[in-house]
C-alpha cells in the first residue's frame, strides 16, 4: 500500500495545552510521525511525498475567512505587546452569526475550539501538506489502487469548516472524501478515532451525498462533549445521513467490533463507491487518553471488517498518541485491512 507523508508536517511543534484547566505538555507531537512511519513501513508500505495541491481542495470543505485566518493570524498576533509565542484563545462567543471581530484576539476565539490547537508560524504549512497527504492518497485510489494510507499529522476531523479545535487545523478526511467526490457520486466517511469526528460532523450534516459514520467513546463525559450523540442523525437533506455509535469507557474489541458492524451494515445500505476511513489509534487500550480498551490484535480485526466492505479506500490518520505499541497498532491495522484485498 502507498503511503503519503510530506517531511513538512513536522514544523508544526505545539508546547501545551490545557487539560481539565490544567496545563499540560501537547501530545499532538511531530515524534509520533516516526512512530506511525515505522508501523507503515512494517506493513510493507512504500513511502511517497505528496504534490502541492494549493488551495483548492482545502477550501473546496473550509470557509475563504477561515483559511485567510489561519494564513496570517499567527503574524498578527505577534503585534500584540506580550503575546504568546502561540496563539491560543482566551474568550469564545455563545453565539457565532451575525457580527465578526476585527480584532486578532476576537477572530482566535471564533475560530478555535479549545485551547489545544495552538497556532505557531509553522502551522498552516503543516496542516496544508497534511491535507495535501490526503488528497494525494485519494487521487491515488481514484486511479485505480486499491487502497492508500495517508499518515496526516496535524490530524483534521475535530475542524470544522471554520473552526479549530482537538488538535486539528484542516479536515483531512473531509478533504479526502471531497476530493473523491469528483469521481464518485457518494462517499462513505468512517471514523474509528476514540473522540468523535465532531468537524466532520459538521462539514457533511446537511450533505446526502457523504454519509458520516463515528464510532467512539460515549461524549457524555468525554471529549468533544458536545457533539457525538446517537440523536443526531443530519439535518435537511442530510437527515438519516450521520450515524453515531458512542461506547461506554473502556469497551474492548467485542464490543467496539459489534458497533462496527452496525457501522458497517448503514455503510452497505447507503452504497457508496468510495470510502474513508478515519483512522484514529487512540482507542488502543494502553494509549495515554485511556478511553477505550481496543488491543493490538483488535485493530487488525477491524479493518478486516472495514476490508470487506470491498470499497475503494482512503486511509488517513487521525488520533493516536505516544505509547510504547503506537507503531505496532498501526502495522496491525495496515497488514489487516491488506489481507482483505
Amino acid at each position: 500500500m502507498k503511503t503519503f507523508y510530506a517531511e513538512e508536517q513536522r514544523r508544526h511543534d505545539p508546547k501545551g495545552f490545557l487539560s481539565s484547566g490544567a496545563p499540560q505538555p501537547n501530545p499532538e507531537k511531530p515524534v509520533r510521525i516516526d512512530r506511525l512511519l515505522a508501523g507503515a513501513r512494517a506493513a510493507g508500505c512504500s513511502i511517497h511525498h505528496p504534490s502541492d495541491h494549493g488551495l483548492a481542495p482545502i477550501a473546496a470543505v473550509h470557509s475563504p475567512e477561515y483559511l485567510e485566518f489561519l494564513q496570517n493570524i499567527h503574524r498578527r498576533w505577534q503585534l500584540i505587546p506580550g503575546a504568546s509565542h502561540e496563539v491560543i484563545p482566551n474568550i469564545h462567543p455563545i453565539n457565532r452569526s451575525g457580527s465578526y471581530p476585527a480584532s486578532a484576539v476576537g477572530q482566535a476565539g471564533y475560530h478555535m475550539a479549545d485551547t489545544s490547537c495552538p497556532i505557531s508560524a509553522e502551522t498552516f504549512e503543516s496542516a496544508c501538506w497534511s491535507a495535501w497527504s490526503a488528497v494525494e492518497a485519494a487521487a491515488t485510489v481514484m486511479s485505480g489502487e486499491p487502497a492508500a494510507y495517508a499518515l496526516c499529522r496535524p490530524p483534521g476531523h475535530h475542524a470544522f469548516a471554520d473552526v479549530a479545535g482537538g488538535f486539528c487545523f484542516i479536515n483531512n478526511s473531509a478533504v479526502a472524501a471531497q476530493t473523491l467526490r469528483k469521481h464518485a457520486d457518494r462517499v462513505a466517511i468512517l471514523d474509528v478515532d476514540l473522540h468523535h469526528g465532531n468537524g466532520t460532523q459538521g462539514i457533511f450534516y446537511g450533505r446526502a451525498d457523504v454519509l458520516t459514520v463515528s464510532i467512539h467513546a460515549d461524549p457524555v463525559r468525554f471529549y468533544p462533549f458536545f457533539w457525538g450523540y446517537a440523536d443526531e442523525r443530519g439535518e435537511g437533506a442530510g437527515l438519516g445521513y450521520n450515524y453515531n455509535l458512542p461506547l461506554a469507557r473502556k469497551s474492548g474489541d467485542d464490543i467496539f467490533l459489534e458497533a462496527l458492524d452496525s457501522a458497517c451494515r448503514r455503510i452497505e445500505a447507503f452504497a457508496p463507491q468510495a470510502l474513508v476511513v478515519a483512522l484514529g489509534l487512540d482507542a488502543f487500550e494502553g494509549d495515554p487518553f485511556g478511553g477505550l480498551s481496543v488491543s493490538t490484535a483488535g485493530f487488525a480485526k477491524i479493518a478486516e471488517r472495514i476490508a470487506a466492505l470491498r470499497l475503494p479506500s482512503v486511509i488517513v490518520q487521525e488520533g493516536g498518541y505516544l505509547c510504547d505499541a503506537l507503531s505496532d497498532n498501526l502495522t496491525s491495522f495496515l497488514t489487516g485491512f491488506g489481507s482483505m484485498r
